[in-house]
């Protein structure tokens, strides 16, 4: 099962193409995506940038408007519906799992006052499964459940890829590329591979200002062992100055919180420690975490 969402072509998702591939749905999938990310275009908009024959598209769009997904308004643009919403917060509450998770999340953000977020591995894909946000931290729009971009440029993503062998790590960052959303994001295999090894020895993974600038994230793990889509880590977002300043301080807190989420999302598989020896320097010379 590990090697089958490393292996094979495949498409947004993470698992291989079917023989069976109905490209009816896939169509219409194309289609959501593309008003998506361009909304308010028309049938025949739609059906040159999926090259299809505008029939078949305005069929698709029929049936996405019947069923609420799409919205046309009375000049025929296309825009989402509110089905969407719907299946969004469908998926938030399967990622999220027991409402004890999220009120662990809650807890820690009241007691901190930065955001904080559960990760996982979900269909071969690291991705954040809950998320509740906290006064102190800088709003991230996209870090919301669902969201399995940039593991490398993340700390809960460098916390999962962490847990995994090299060579899966390895096949992972190939898949997914490791584009740069800063000019600090490491786009370096081997750069990556050092940092996690720091970030092993001072027991939480860290990221300044790779993913956003300005911000600052530290993660580490809650279920270090099991099968993949059984390892979780949590993790923490604050403005970069806050994180000079309390950088051993997050990793106590998010070690104490990861002690008490383990048992409510599995309590029969291994653990993050209590407590790491920080030794190990970060990727830019310095360790702000270390003693």
């Amino acid at each position: 099962m590990i090697e089958q969402w490393l292996t094979g072509p495949r498409g947004r998702g993470s698992a291989p193409a079917p023989r069976d591939l109905v490209q009816s749905v896939r169509r219409a999938v194309q289609l959501m995506e593309i008003i998506g990310s361009e909304p308010g275009l028309t049938v025949k908009q739609m059906a040159r940038r999926l090259e299809l024959n505008p029939t078949t598209a305005y069929h698709l769009i029929r049936t996405l408007v019947y069923e609420g997904y799409l919205i046309r308004d009375d000049l025929g643009n296309y825009t989402m519906g509110p089905a969407v919403s719907d299946r969004f917060r469908d998926l938030a509450r399967a990622l999220r799992g027991p409402d004890s998770v999220t009120l662990a999340l809650r807890r820690a953000v009241v007691e901190s006052g930065y955001s904080h977020y559960l990760a996982k591995i979900v269909g071969g894909r690291v991705t954040i499964t809950a998320v509740v946000e906290g006064p102190y931290s800088p709003w991230l729009e996209e870090l919301v459940a669902g969201f399995d971009d940039g593991a490398h440029a993340t700390a809960l993503g460098k916390a999962l890829l962490g847990l995994l062998e090299p060579h899966r790590r390895e096949r992972y960052l190939k898949e997914s590329g490791m584009r740069a959303f800063t000019d600090a994001t490491l786009i370096d295999p081997a750069a990556l591979e050092a940092d996690l090894a720091a970030g092993r020895k001072r027991g939480m993974q860290i990221e300044t200002g790779q993913y956003r600038p300005g911000v600052a994230c530290g993660a580490v793990p809650v279920i270090a062992e099991g099968e993949l889509d059984q390892l979780a880590v949590v993790g923490s977002a604050l403005p970069i100055r806050d994180f000079m300043h309390s950088a051993k301080q997050l990793r106590d807190r998010l070690q104490a919180t990861a002690r008490v989420l383990a048992p409510l999302l599995s309590g029969a598989v291994a653990v993050a420690p209590g407590s790491v020896p920080l030794t190990g320097p970060s990727s830019n010379g310095t360790d702000p975490a270390a003693p």
